[in-house]
């Protein structure tokens, strides 16, 4: 009872202090306390959006994509808020728009580790407690020689659990409307040969799926009920949501984005006839990749990952990355639940029938979020979208009455492009 009292305490303060924050500056500039870099008006140069179209026309191509909606928010010049391509293959069906909703994919990652660091600042829990203490009937968690897997390193991704995915993905694309309980889901991942836990990073949905329900357990309130009230309500999320387990499609209200697949078949043929994953169960994602967003709310929380990093909002979630593969980019990075690429922070993933990333400066506060609407191939396309969208946007000249900031990135836009091109599945235009 102490503990719920806490909460409900807790949630009306947040909802006191956001109003407050609401009355006295710019829903765009300020959330929870932490403070967002100021925008500039107006729309970003000509030279370069052309710049951007281009990359994203590629991507798009690249992936068979009828559709994409990307964001960009560059607080020194400007902004670049768009749709392109139509809901149907072949240029059918409607034009997309921008307030269009879509599954948001490992973007909900983020999310899942901003829930456990809230109820940590309550004393509901504390990231370093054992897996165990809080989902008692989840077995082979800890031992003498690797300790205890930890509420931390599942959130880092570094707990040295297994994927589900390879197991279930045929399920997922056979049966998009099955309900899935995350335990069942997890253990896909949790039954496979584990390394060490702490020692490296390891992509694990099962983590995060298991994350989910510690949570849950942890304070005996759903993860949607937990996700509104830690997540979209307080950082301005209005259409930002986990849906429950019922096979639907990512919102009614105003429409959304279809998401396609590209099989072998129509990419031999020439991508010109996915198989539609619009409609399925958020069962199949929920704390690891179940909701469900709009561009402008997954630009929005970019931005204020970026600027809680920035601040220490949540102490020791950002301050002990590991490398994603010792064998590559150094400065690509992970922990906290978030990816760090250079000096951006952001997360990117897929899900059947969308491809998303969100990627944010702390410094600058200069934001970019993608979705492509096919998930044909294995590479990350929309991740590297993003960060050439970034690349890009990094150099774009100030505005009249600012200043454009000393800004670097670790790649360049061409790099990327050409990383792009290279991973191509679809046909590729002139």
């Amino acid at each position: 009872m102490r503990i719920k009292a806490r909460r409900a305490a807790a949630a009306l303060a947040a909802v006191v202090a956001f109003g407050i924050a609401l009355t006295g500056c710019s829903a765009d500039t300020q959330v929870e306390g932490v403070a967002l870099p100021a925008q500039a008006e107006g729309s970003l140069p000509d030279d370069t959006v052309a710049q951007m179209q281009a990359a994203v026309d590629q991507a798009m191509q690249a992936t068979g994509s009828t559709g994409a909606i990307v964001g960009v928010w560059v607080p020194w010049s400007g902004s670049w808020v768009t749709a392109h391509g139509t809901t149907e293959p072949e240029g059918a069906g409607a034009p997309v728009t921008t307030d269009m909703s879509f599954r948001v994919a490992d973007v909900t990652r983020a999310m899942t580790c901003d829930v456990l660091y809230s109820l940590a600042a309550e004393g509901v829990l504390d990231p370093d407690d054992p897996v165990t203490d809080h989902v008692t009937s989840v077995p082979n968690l800890s031992s003498e020689e690797t300790g205890d897997v930890t509420l931390r390193q599942l959130c880092d991704s570094t707990s040295g659990i297994g994927s589900s995915w390879e197991s279930v993905r045929t399920a997922f694309y056979e049966t998009p409307d099955r309900e899935w309980h995350p335990r069942e889901l997890a253990s896909y991942g949790i039954t496979q040969d584990r390394g060490t836990p702490g020692a490296a990073f390891r992509d694990s949905d099962a983590g995060y799926l298991l994350l989910g329900q510690a949570l849950v357990d942890a304070s005996n309130t759903s993860a949607a009920e937990l996700m509104r009230e830690y997540v979209f309500a307080p950082n301005g999320l209005s259409q930002t949501a986990l849906p429950g387990a019922d096979s639907s499609v990512p919102a009614t209200s105003p429409s959304y984005l279809p998401g396609y697949q590209s099989w072998n078949a129509d990419v031999e043929a020439g991508c010109v006839a996915p198989t539609e994953y619009s409609k399925a169960s958020a069962s199949m994602g929920y704390t690891d990749s179940g909701v469900v967003s709009t561009i402008e709310d997954l630009g929005r929380y970019g931005k204020v990952l970026a600027a809680k990093a920035l601040a220490q909002h949540d102490p020791g979630r950002f301050d002990h990355n590991l490398p994603v593969d010792p064998s590559k980019d150094s400065w690509f990075t992970y922990g906290g639940g978030v990816y760090q690429a250079g000096s951006l922070l952001g997360q990117q993933g897929m899900v059947p029938g969308y491809a998303t990333s969100v990627w944010a400066d702390p410094a600058t506060g200069m934001a970019v979020a993608v979705v492509l609407n096919n998930t044909a191939g294995s590479e990350p396309i929309a991740g590297l979208l993003g960060r050439e969208l970034a690349a890009i946007a990094s150099k774009a000249p100030a505005a009249s009455g600012q200043t454009q900031p000393e800004f670097g990135l670790p790649w360049t836009a061409e790099a990327v492009h050409q990383q792009i091109a290279d991973a191509a599945v679809c046909p590729l235009g002139e």
